[in-house]
């Protein structure tokens, strides 16, 4: 039983396996394959036309040379997706609250799309450290600046999807412990408390689809700026 509102947030021991990493192992099992024939299922021809649909709509700003990262980040983002909708569930475990997990996915991409753009352009990664026109008493502060900026940005990354996450699982739990206090004592208060709590409910689904698109998003920005 839970004695706190975050306690939900810890990762949680079964028989000493720790939950946190059946539930990264389950989106690849949850995730069904295409199988070798011209016909196929409603689920499969429906997936397909979604992670198409995403994948043209991702790469659709990015130069020819990005698109090799097309099944990477479509891999992430389905691995995103699943993730955070598994959590949603009731006695299930949501890894992406977790901002190690999420530094964990974040910052070898970043530093892979850094590595890239200073192997291929180093002078124009570097340039951006710069602006052109400053005036040379403000150079150091706006190097220094631009440097932070470009440091911070895996955190950011992980930062948002674990807030985001958090803050609605939170939200969820404070006002489904409402419901369940005010309808033995006042129902129609209870009934109406219900109603936001479902509707909370359908609003973390869409959150936990776009953290992942956006988490995947600012990636690929990331890597387009360094191509």
């Amino acid at each position: 039983m839970a004695v706190g509102f975050f306690d939900q947030f810890m990762s949680p021991v079964f028989h000493g396996i720790p939950l946190m990493a059946i539930a990264i192992l389950a989106p690849w099992a949850l995730i069904l394959s295409p199988p070798p024939k011209w016909l196929t299922n409603r689920f499969i021809t429906l997936k397909s036309s979604f992670i198409n649909q995403f994948t043209k709509q991702l790469f659709l700003p990015i130069s020819l040379a990005g698109h090799k990262w097309a099944l990477l980040f479509t891999s992430l983002m389905l691995f995103l997706i699943t993730l955070n909708m598994l959590g949603l569930l009731p006695y299930t475990f949501t890894p992406t609250t977790q901002l190690s997990m999420n530094l964990g996915l974040a910052l070898p991409l970043w530093l892979m799309t850094v590595t890239i753009g200073m192997r291929n352009q180093p002078t124009v990664v570097l340039g951006h450290l710069l602006p052109e026109g400053t005036p040379t008493p403000l150079i150091p502060v706006l190097i220094i600046i631009e440097t932070i900026s470009l440091l911070i940005r895996p955190l950011a990354l992980g930062v948002r999807l674990t807030a985001n996450l958090t803050a609605g699982h939170l939200l969820i739990q404070l006002i489904a412990t409402a419901t369940l206090v005010l309808t033995p004592l006042m129902p129609l208060v209870g009934a109406l408390t219900a109603g936001l709590l479902l509707l909370l409910s359908l609003l973390e689904i869409a959150v936990a689809m776009i953290q992942a698109y956006v988490f995947v998003l600012l990636l690929s920005l990331y890597l387009e700026e360094n191509l």
